[in-house]
């Protein structure tokens, strides 16, 4: 995830900012009018039980290096967002680079997503709106229904392959699971790792086989 240094899900985020997150054209890559638009709401206070809670979701706290959790109301899938990070590298252009998981409530604008068409149009949103001008190459290792505390929930992970000027990663693990939460809403979970550190997945994976559904 390439993020300003008012960050940004991973994710945005996700991957690119100066001050301000820089906005794609990706030409013939996936593109960003699958993109539902941002809806601002701000994240419940933290129960402080050892847990990220978000919308109806929650995950075991990530200790160092990740950041604690931050809001991050940039992110165009999702609202009431909240992001851990570790910054892996910087450009020239004071551009940070991203490992981030993130969890929100998905956002589904006019209608509701179904658990494998919200995990689909993030993936292709986030291909179409993080990389800058780069083009985006996709090779899915999982894309399947799983159960997530017992909600049906759909999982798509891919390594992304991408040339950004200034950045040394090429590639980056992506998983994106969306659950459905019950109620005619969806829970969003998101985590970015790129190649140069390969160390943060286990925490990422962590995070994910911890998912609760809560209430």
């Amino acid at each position: 995830m390439l993020v300003a240094l008012v960050i940004v899900v991973v994710l945005v985020v996700q991957r690119i900012g100066g001050e301000e997150p820089v906005t794609a054209n990706p030409g013939g890559q996936a593109s960003t009018e699958v993109c539902p638009e941002p809806e601002t709401a701000t994240p419940e206070p933290q129960p402080g039980d050892g847990r990220v809670h978000a919308g109806k979701l929650s995950y075991p706290e990530l200790g160092s290096p990740w950041s604690a959790p931050e809001p991050e109301v940039g992110i165009p899938f999702g609202k009431g967002v909240l992001i851990q990070s570790v910054e892996i590298e910087r450009n020239p252009a004071n551009q940070r680079w991203l490992a981030a998981v993130l969890i929100g409530e998905l956002v589904a604008g006019d209608g509701f997503f179904s658990p494998k068409d919200g995990a689909a149009i993030v993936v292709k949103c986030v291909m179409g709106r993080y990389y800058g001008d780069s083009a985006v190459t996709r090779d899915d290792k999982r894309n399947e229904a799983i159960r997530v505390d017992d909600h049906d929930a759909w999982v798509i992970e891919s390594q992304l392959g991408f040339d950004v000027p200034g950045i040394q990663a090429k590639s980056e693990r992506l998983i994106v699971v969306v659950v459905d939460t019950g109620g005619a809403s969806s829970g969003l979970f998101y985590a970015s790792i790129p190649e140069n550190a390969e160390q943060l997945l286990p925490p990422a994976r962590a995070a994910l086989a911890g998912l609760n559904v809560d209430g």
